[in-house]
């Protein structure tokens, strides 16, 4: 406790907003904008906008393919990138950290790519219910074609995921379980490396849906054992269409690739194709360079603040604004876990979101409104949507005051 006191006392949240610009800015020309839509996509700093600048004003080349300075020159930025990313999740190897658009874009691959070659007629993949859309639909689409199904792991009022449960529908069908490290709806910690380590004993592997964790937990890939793990720049202050996916080397050998083209080649003959070494075996075309050298940018600006410094002060702000807003008449939040990061989801009474966040928007207080890619999950418990904050390095107690101000103000116009 003390030493989360400390990093707390020691955490200038004030100096730490002048990296972000966008903050300073009033929203309909009259109240200071106050984010807390990070679930949706953080905001980005300037050291991260600065290094796409320099790249497209200084270095710009297609990679891996020149003999010419400035190829070699941003061939080596982009690798210096992906070894920044390794270290990120504490991955092995750089040649397991592959680069990709984004979470969603992580999972299509292996559900794509795993499951063309290991599914079969029958067979099961397992989700929780409070998966996002993207760790659903792309298992879905996959499991239509084959004849196997995706059946939902259930969880219980506070959120959680039903351990039991989960362990009593692993069995010899179940060819891989597909998990969120952190619910983007409920805020919930799910304890993903005991998950694992259950799934392994029975021989299947596991995929982690990180896109909620990379801006707010460490990673250790190797530490939790699974078989995969994605995340997305956008949501850790990188640029937007970047992400990573970790997949261990005996997977990535084992699968064929998730798409075709240039890089991932080689030898092309009309006869047959043979694929790059990994990583590049599953990177096909030209990249986002620019955007993959500033997500190493995005992970040496969290590195510099440090990620146990970020959770104990978002940890803060979590519990000082779920106090104050359960003082709210009729008010209900949704996902009270007791392991969580710094998302509330929220209704209050018979108020339908989307006026709740109405009122919000013109008070200049930007929150998400609606079932946030989540439909089984509000189907569970029975609602059409939440109000969901969510809080983000920069963010402040202040700004959690902002929020109850205009949580009142919606109970004083809607009743």
């Amino acid at each position: 406790m003390e030493d989360a006191v400390l990093i707390h006392e020691s955490y200038d949240v004030d100096r730490l907003r002048e990296d972000f610009p966008v903050l300073e800015q009033t929203v309909y020309g009259k109240y200071p904008l106050v984010y807390l839509d990070n679930g949706a996509s953080s905001q980005k700093p300037k050291q991260v906008v600065e290094t796409m600048e320099k790249y497209y004003y200084h270095h710009h080349a297609n990679i891996h393919r020149g003999v010419h300075y400035l190829s070699q020159e941003a061939t080596t930025q982009y690798e210096v990138a992906r070894d920044k990313a390794r270290d990120f999740m504490n991955a092995p190897h750089s040649r397991e950290v592959l680069f990709t658009k984004g979470t969603t874009d992580g999972i299509n691959l292996v559900a794509y790519s795993y499951g063309r070659k290991y599914l079969q007629e029958g067979d099961v993949v397992l989700v929780s219910t409070m998966e996002h859309h993207s760790n659903i639909v792309p298992w879905q689409i996959v499991c239509e074609e084959i004849g196997a199904k995706v059946v939902p792991i259930p969880i219980n009022e506070a959120g959680e995921i039903d351990q039991e449960a989960y362990a009593s529908m692993l069995g010899p069908k179940v060819r891989m379980v597909a998990v969120n490290h952190v619910s983007n709806t409920l805020g919930t910690i799910n304890p993903v490396k005991d998950m694992i380590a259950l799934a392994h004993q029975h021989g299947i592997p596991v995929l982690v849906d990180g896109a909620q964790s990379a801006p707010h937990l460490t990673i250790d890939v190797q530490d939790l054992d699974c078989d995969f793990y994605a995340i997305s720049g956008h949501k850790m202050y990188g640029p937007t269409g970047t992400g990573i996916l970790y997949g261990k080397e005996k997977w990535l050998d084992a699968i064929p690739p998730y798409q075709g083209g240039g890089e991932m080649i080689q030898t092309v003959t009309f006869e047959k194709t043979t694929y790059n070494e990994l990583p590049h075996k599953f990177e096909a075309g030209t990249p986002n360079i620019a955007g993959g050298i500033a997500l190493g940018a995005a992970i040496d600006y969290l590195n510099s603040i440090g990620l146990d410094r970020i959770a104990a002060h978002e940890n803060d702000l979590l519990e000082y604004t779920t106090k104050a807003l359960l003082e709210v008449e009729g008010m209900r939040i949704i996902g009270t876990a007791a392991n969580k990061a710094s998302v509330i989801s929220f209704l209050i009474g018979d108020i339908h979101p989307y006026d709740a966040g109405t009122i919000l928007d013109k008070m200049g207080i930007a929150v998400r409104t609606g079932h946030h890619c989540t439909e089984p999950l509000m189907n569970r418990f029975e609602i059409p949507g939440t109000v969901r904050a969510s809080f983000g390095l920069y963010n402040t107690r202040a700004e959690a005051d902002r929020l109850l101000e205009g949580v009142h103000k919606v109970v004083q116009l809607f009743g």
